[in-house]
This record gives structure tokens, C-alpha cells and sequence, in this order.
């Protein structure tokens, strides 16, 4: 009896004993990269201005997830597809995603400081200056921290509208939020909110290039051709995704889970106080596990459809959230420990940076404990 070509996306249940094969491969494939054809074609429909409409965002957005999910795909069942088109089309998937995720990455981490900051200050929102003397010498402080002349024009234009006067907060928000706090909050406003403008300049530049419209090319091709071996439609998928799972159990084996274990450990602090600006070394295996858990996912996917076991999906979605959770804490903690670098800045503005870092760092800790929980939970499942 022929073998039925299994459809990915078709949530009625296989029949027993039958391995998703090759063909359910391409057939994922090609689903996602007409996903990642219509996102393009949405994100040309709703253009972007100076910071990108909400339409063009969700757009991005799309198309770095079908990237990421072609990305992986390649990786995990490269064995069954033509290894040269994979190792040339990875790369190029992934500086599609890593450009397009920038904005976005600085928007959220201005955010995330922004709100601890509110809240290790006991405030809802940073209150605006009143005028007189306060404001005076906050624009002088904001002058030397940005390294330019008091006086001169600051080095983005304030998102408050030219025409405002003056506002004042109440007197329990000026009271609770600390003049170092209110600064620093500036100061990572000014920083972020430059960086967040250049990754936009970047991602616009980087979807008009040639390099972008070539990918773009051969994903249109993949939508109808997906480049199989003569051997892998028949070819059990499970094997290879099996390898993925291993990979990662390995990875989450060498993590101190039994540190994580126990909330507010205090380990991310360690070496907090370091001159080096390298990233945290105790981030790194986290991070790791991020990218394979990711990769697990999607070969899951692959083989079982997006209906597929509702309940391990939902414990692997909590364990990448968690960890997507502690890359955002880590990087934020960075972002603070950054700022605290900038030359003349006043000590009760480095002093609330350095609260904010630790903040973060505790954030990251948490993120672990969080991550050991729901493994446990996946462990147990899974037995």
C-alpha cells in the first residue's frame, strides 16, 4: 500500500505506526516560507515611517518568525535536504532575523528599565521637572553626561510636544522618585532611543539591499521547490528531531539547576562589579539553551503540525519564556551597566544605574528559577 503524503498543518491524527517522512518536511517548509512572502509583502503594503507603523512592526515580526523556523529547519534536518543550499541559506536567514529584531530589542529594554526603575523608586511615572533650579541643573547634568555644552541642542529631540509648558507631578511622585533616578532614566532614554533610531535606519536599509531581495528569491523558490534528497521523502523525520531533544537535554544537564533552584540566590551577582564589558560569563550556557530549546520546538513542530500534544508545548513554551525572560534581564543589566560608564555623569545618577543593575541581575536569577521550575515540569511530563 503507498504511504500517504502527510500534511504538517493537518491536525487530524495520523494513523498509528506512521512516521512523519520527508514529505511532511517540505511541506512545513513551504508553508513557512509563504508565511515569510506574505509578511513581506504586508511590510511593503503598510511602508514605515520615521519609527514604523504598528502594521509594518507586525510584519517584521512575521517574517522573523518564519526565518527563524526556516533557519532551524535547515539546521536540524540539513541531512535530508541539499547541504550547500543550507549552508548558504542559513547565514543569510539569520542576519535577516538578528537585523529585523533590533528595534524591537531596544524598544523593549528601554521599557523594562524605564518600569524597574519606577518601581525600585515607588513611582507610576517620572514626573517632568518643574522650572527654576532643578531644571537648570538637570539640563547642565544632562549636558555633561551626553558630553556636549550646556546650552547647546540636546542629541535627539524630546518626545514631549514642542508646544507644552512646563508640567509639574504631584508631590507624592516627585517626592518618591529620586533626582538620580529621574536622570538616569533620561540618560538610558537618550542612549536607547539613538540606538533604537539606527537599528531602524539599519533593518529599512538592510530590506532595500540586494543581499535581502536574493533571500528573499530564494524563499520565493523554496514556497514551490524544496531542495529534498532523492532519499528523504521517505525518510523518518524522527531521528533527527530526537537528535535536537538530546542536544538540549545535554546542554540543560550542565546548567546549575540545583543553584537555580532556589529563588534570589544572589549568583547572577557574582563578578557585578567587574571592569570588563564582555557580557556576563554566567549567561552564556543560558543563553545556549535558549537557542537549542527554540530548535527543539520547531523540529516539533515540523513533525507534529502546530495541533500537536497541546500539553508539552504549552511546558516547553513556559521553559523558552523563562529564558527569554533571563536574555532580556541580562541584557538590560548590561544596557544600565553601560550607561554607568558615561563620563561625568553625577554619583546619585551612578548610583541609581548601579541599583538598576543589580535590579536586573536579580531579574536574571529569577528567570533561572523560573526556567528550573518549568523543566521539571517538562521532565516529568515527558516520563
Amino acid at each position: 500500500m503507498a504511504q500517504r503524503h502527510l500534511d504538517p498543518t493537518d491536525s487530524r491524527p495520523r494513523p498509528v505506526g506512521t512516521a512523519p517522512t520527508g514529505d511532511a518536511l517540505a511541506g512545513y517548509l513551504r508553508d513557512q516560507a509563504t508565511e515569510f512572502l506574505r509578511a513581506l509583502r504586508l511590510h511593503r503594503e503598510t511602508g514605515s515611517g520615521a519609527n514604523g507603523s504598528e502594521a509594518s512592526a507586525e510584519a517584521a515580526r512575521a517574517l522573523r518568525r518564519s526565518a527563524r523556523r526556516i533557519s532551524a529547519s535547515l539546521h536540524t534536518f540539513q541531512p535530508l535536504l541539499d547541504s550547500d543550499w543550507c549552508e548558504t541559506m542559513r547565514p543569510e536567514l539569520a542576519w535577516v532575523s538578528g537585523t529585523l529584531a533590533m528595534e524591537h530589542a531596544y524598544t523593549a529594554r528601554l521599557e523594562r528599565l524605564l518600569t524597574a526603575l519606577h518601581r525600585l523608586s515607588g513611582s507610576t511615572a517620572f514626573p517632568a521637572q518643574a522650572p527654576g533650579r532643578d531644571a537648570t541643573a538637570g539640563s547642565r547634568a544632562d549636558a555633561h553626561a551626553s558630553g556636549r555644552a550646556p546650552g547647546a541642542a540636546p542629541a535627539l529631540p524630546s518626545t514631549a510636544p514642542r508646544d507644552a509648558g512646563p508640567r509639574t507631578a504631584p508631590a507624592s511622585e516627585r517626592g518618591s522618585l529620586t533626582v538620580g533616578a529621574a536622570k538616569a532614566g533620561a540618560l538610558l532614554d537618550r542612549q536607547l532611543t539613538l540606538a533604537r533610531t539606527r537599528a531602524h535606519s539599519t533593518a529599512l536599509q538592510a530590506l532595500g539591499s540586494s543581499r535581502f531581495h536574493a533571500v528573499a528569491d530564494k524563499v520565493a523558490v523554496l514556497a514551490s521547490e524544496v531542495p529534498l534528497l532523492a532519499t528523504a521523502a521517505a525518510s523518518d523525520l524522527r531521528p533527527h528531531a530526537t537528535a535536537a531533544e538530546e542536544r538540549l537535554t545535554d546542554a540543560v544537564t550542565a546548567l546549575p539547576l540545583v543553584t537555580a533552584g532556589h529563588p534570589y540566590n544572589a549568583a547572577a551577582l557574582v563578578h557585578g562589579l567587574s571592569p570588563d564589558t564582555v557580557p556576563h560569563p554566567q549567561d552564556a550556557p543560558w543563553h545556549q539553551v535558549r537557542l537549542l530549546l527554540r530548535l527543539h520546538r520547531y523540529a516539533r513542530e515540523a513533525l507534529t503540525g502546530p495541533k500537536g500534544n497541546a500539553a508539552v508545548d504549552l511546558r516547553l513554551l513556559s521553559a523558552g519564556q523563562a529564558l527569554n525572560q533571563h536574555r532580556d534581564a541580562s541584557e538590560a543589566a548590561a544596557a544600565a551597566a553601560q550607561a554607568a560608564r558615561t563620563p561625568r555623569i553625577a554619583p546619585a545618577t551612578a548610583y541609581a544605574l548601579g541599583v538598576l543593575h543589580a535590579d536586573q541581575r536579580h531579574e536574571v536569577e529569577a528567570a533561572r528559577f523560573a526556567f528550573q521550575q518549568a523543566w521539571q515540569k517538562e521532565t516529568v511530563g515527558a516520563s
